[in-house]
């Protein structure tokens, strides 16, 4: 099982990013997959997922500037960051489970994670 993050950067705030997960080795198609960011010092949390059937969840902090979704014919699962703030600089990790939910993630696959760094 692989999951491989890229996109993660350096950007001004009120700049945007895309960030992508290729997955491979397991029925992507058949997973909830999400993103979640580990800001320094502080916990990893969840930022976004979407289940197999295409429903979607957003963190507070970032509804209405980040979109989550996926492309099963190319395994991969995107995260598009909009108008960022430097609240959102941290490691961004994608992972992927069979249901939905914080245990299950912590219980699923996941990536090694890409940096985004956003400055004022």
């Amino acid at each position: 099982v692989h999951l491989v993050e890229s996109g993660g950067g350096a950007v001004q705030a009120g700049g945007s990013l895309r960030l992508s997960c290729g997955a491979s080795g397991f029925p992507f198609e058949e997973y909830c997959v999400g993103w979640f960011r580990q800001a320094p010092g502080k916990e990893r949390d969840e930022v976004a997922h979407m289940d197999d059937d295409g429903t979607t969840w957003y963190a507070d902090s970032v509804k209405g500037r980040f979109t989550i979704s996926r492309d099963n014919a190319k395994n991969t699962l995107y995260l598009q960051m909009s108008e960022l703030i430097t609240d959102d600089t941290g490691v961004y990790y994608c992972a992927a489970s069979p249901i939905c939910g914080t245990v299950a993630f912590a219980q699923g696959y996941w990536g090694q994670g890409t940096q985004v760094t956003v400055s004022s």
